[in-house]
């Protein structure tokens, strides 16, 4: 039988430890996580990130770029660098535009009341970041999220956290504009994420 142990433990309702935050930051002083290791810590669980690719990579610079000139001086835009949702989950989204200087600064990464906008980037994962990450950022009260597609070179759009969900959801192709609520006066091509 090649069933992993991971995979029958998911059918069974087990008691599971919970990671908090303190002791995720303990493995890495431990030496048990590596600076190199690409895991996130979601709702007290390591979950592995996937493999950044070469279309990701581009996409990212291009993001970044478009992001520190649109948005210099209004927000910090950080890059790959955790979040704080709360004591079990500290996602490492592919961007986060945050206030300057964030609360807590500098013990503490940026938290929801911080956060103007959370970007994923995705391919492989994009199942995953529309679902579970997207509801985690809901029910933390990140007030807006884009998940830029590159499946079919489009970006959803997604704001109004209630209950665990977004209350809107767009998708805007690739001849659309993106703007981010919470900083108005700046627009991004989205076919200049793609280029």
């Amino acid at each position: 039988m090649d069933t992993a142990p991971t995979d029958i433990l998911t059918r069974y309702p087990v008691p599971r430890h919970r990671l908090t935050r303190q002791d995720y930051y303990r493995m890495g002083e431990a030496g048990i996580l590596r600076q190199d290791d690409r895991v996130e810590l979601l709702e007290g669980q390591l979950v592995d990130m996937s493999p950044i690719g070469p279309r990701h990579s581009i996409v990212t610079d291009n993001l970044n770029e478009l992001l520190i000139t649109g948005f210099a001086g209004r927000a910090r835009v950080r890059c790959q660098e955790p979040v704080v949702l709360d004591d079990g989950s500290e996602p490492q989204p592919d961007f986060a535009l945050v206030r300057r200087p964030w609360r807590g600064y500098p013990h503490t990464h940026p938290g929801p009341d911080d956060i103007f906008l959370l970007i994923e980037v995705a391919d492989s994962s994009l199942g995953f970041d529309r679902t579970v990450k997207l509801q985690l950022y809901a029910l933390a009260g990140i007030r807006e999220v884009w998940i830029v597609d590159l499946t079919t070179d489009s970006v959803l759009v997604y704001r109004d956290p209630s209950a665990g969900f977004y209350g809107s959801e767009s998708l805007i192709e690739s001849s659309g504009l993106l703007a981010v609520a919470a900083l108005p006066g700046v627009t991004i091509q989205v076919a200049a994420v793609f280029v």
